[in-house]
C-alpha cells in the first residue's frame, strides 16, 4: 500500500469515518472516468484542484465539483492573493500527493482549502485517496469538515 493511501487511510480513521475505500482497475484521470467507474453523476466526484499562491508560494487547495471549473477570479478573491498554476514539484512537496491523486485529506501539510458548494446537493461524494487508482466515499458536509474547508462559492 502506497504510503499516500496509508495517510488518507489514517486521516478517515482518525475522524473516525468507515474506510469506504475503492481500488479502480481504470484509474481515474478524468473526473467523468471516476464517475463512471464508481457508477456516480459527474458532479459527485469531489477533484482537488491546487493553485499556487503567488505571494506566498503556498498550496491552496479547491475542493470542486467534477463537473465544475474554478474560476481564477473568484479564487483568487477568496484567499485574498493572486493564484497562479502549481507545478508538480510544489504539488507533492506541500501535499504528499502527486497529480490524478491529490486528496482533499492527509495532506502533509494541509493547505488553505475551500469547498464548492455544489458538492453539498449529494447525500454521497467520491474523491481520490492519494493515487490515480483509489477513491472513497464521503458525506458532503463531513469532508468539508475533515478537511478544514471553507465552503465557497468559486465555480465557473
Amino acid at each position: 500500500m502506497s504510503k499516500s493511501l496509508k495517510r488518507v487511510k489514517a486521516a478517515l480513521e482518525a475522524a473516525n469515518l468507515p474506510q469506504n475505500v475503492k481500488e479502480l482497475s481504470e484509474g481515474t484521470k478524468t473526473a467523468q472516468a471516476a464517475a463512471d467507474a464508481v457508477g456516480v453523476d459527474v458532479d459527485q466526484i469531489a477533484k482537488s484542484i491546487i493553485f499556487a499562491n503567488a505571494e506566498t508560494g503556498e498550496a491552496v487547495l479547491f475542493i470542486t465539483a467534477g463537473g465544475q471549473q474554478v474560476c481564477p477570479e473568484k479564487a483568487s478573491a477568496l484567499v485574498g492573493a493572486d493564484l497562479g498554476k502549481a507545478d508538480a514539484k510544489l504539488i507533492r512537496a506541500q501535499t504528499g500527493f502527486a497529480i490524478g491523486g491529490v486528496s482533499p485529506i492527509g495532506h502533509l501539510t494541509p493547505p488553505r482549502t475551500f469547498f464548492d458548494k455544489t458538492l453539498l446537493q449529494f447525500d454521497e461524494i467520491w474523491a481520490a485517496a492519494g493515487t490515480p487508482h483509489h477513491v472513497f466515499a464521503a458525506n458532503p458536509e463531513t469532508l468539508a469538515k475533515i478537511s478544514g474547508a471553507e465552503v465557497s462559492e468559486f465555480i465557473v
